[in-house]
């Protein structure tokens, strides 16, 4: 089996440099690497150049476009059996590509997801992002699951394989921002290939430094679910429901003073246990009192952000012709 890995890559070669570094030094090399540049400013060839006395590494450069067709780009140029997408904020353990292969030799699966942790390298920051990412206690928690509450496993495209067949079969992304990664993983399933979630094919994500990075990310998140609905309705489930109500919920609270103190006291106590409780086991995974608290703080920018992204596209929704979908190529992502 030969695996292409494909790496679309706006403006960050510094991230770039780092990924493959991480992919020269598997156990298991794969056979071939797609750099495809979507339209930066800040190019990467040089770091790509870099690389070719240790990596089977081809460069491509595009206009701007949006990663699920930068992603596209590089599949009708990859040559190999099995095609693995990762984003530039990577990090890919050494153990990788043999995991994934023995995986496939063993329980062959048409498309699979891996799951995402924070490197110890990390700063508390990055690793209560990542936390809350994963959390039980967020919808995050449902991603990375072998049972999630959104249906059938779902891959990201983060971290994310393929058949050559599956490419063949449903071609490539209709979305390029907005959901892209979802949209994706539903064709793949809807024509009946096998998905599922190999826990040893597990990356270093490491997502955004701040929190306000973290907000806007994440409220594109909420608009993207909306998005993904204009392509499948019946995709839109509960679960995707409840960062909007408990956003909708915390900004009513206030409201409660002026109905009666014991409703508004029962109110305020919702998010101070949900923080008691993310304390508790932030602190049991990272070992961090710091990191436990900026997980808290994590935890509300998700689901207020995703919440809020939710109801705006939402809103947008209801307003426009039942037929409108968007690819989102021509909408900036958060960077």
């Amino acid at each position: 089996m030969r695996f292409s890995v494909i790496i679309p890559v706006y403006n960050r070669p510094d991230e770039l440099r780092e990924l493959l570094e991480s992919l020269g030094q598997q156990t298991r090399i794969p056979d071939e690497i797609v750099v495809v540049e979507d339209g930066s400013v800040n190019r990467a060839d040089g770091v790509a150049e870099s690389f070719k006395n240790r990596l089977n590494i081809r460069y491509f450069f595009k206009p701007n476009g949006g990663q699920g067709f930068a992603r596209n780009h590089g599949f009708e140029r990859a040559t190999g059996d099995y095609f693995v997408i990762f984003d530039s904020d990577a990090l890919v353990p050494p153990h990788y590509f043999e995991a994934v292969e023995q995986h496939l030799q063993t329980d062959w699966l048409d498309a699979y997801g891996g799951p995402d942790r924070a490197h110890p390298n990390f700063t508390p920051i990055q690793k209560a992002i990542s936390y809350s990412m994963t959390s039980p206690f967020t919808t995050g928690g449902i991603r990375g699951s072998k049972k999630n509450l959104g249906g059938k496993y779902h891959p990201r495209s983060f971290n994310m394989g393929f058949s050559r067949q599956v490419y063949e079969k449903i071609g490539g992304y209709k979305i390029s921002r907005m959901g892209e990664d979802i949209e994706f993983a539903v064709r793949i399933i809807e024509t009946d290939f096998k998905t599922g979630l190999i826990p040893e094919a597990f990356i270093y994500h490491k997502r955004r430094t701040n929190f306000r990075q973290f907000y806007r990310q994440l409220r594109f998140f909420g608009r993207s679910r909306i998005n993904i609905a204009r392509f499948f309705p019946s995709e839109l489930r509960l679960v995707h429901t409840f960062p909007a109500l408990f956003t909708v919920f915390i900004f009513s609270i206030p409201i409660w003073f002026f109905v009666h103190p014991v409703v508004f006291g029962l109110a305020v106590s919702v998010p101070i246990l949900l923080s008691i409780l993310i304390l508790i086991d932030a602190y049991r995974k990272e070992g961090s009192l710091k990191v436990a608290f900026l997980s808290v703080e994590a935890a509300f920018v998700q689901l207020i952000g995703y919440g809020i992204g939710f109801l705006s596209e939402g809103w947008k929704r209801l307003l426009e012709p039942k037929s409108h979908q968007e690819t989102g190529a021509n909408i900036e992502y958060p960077s």
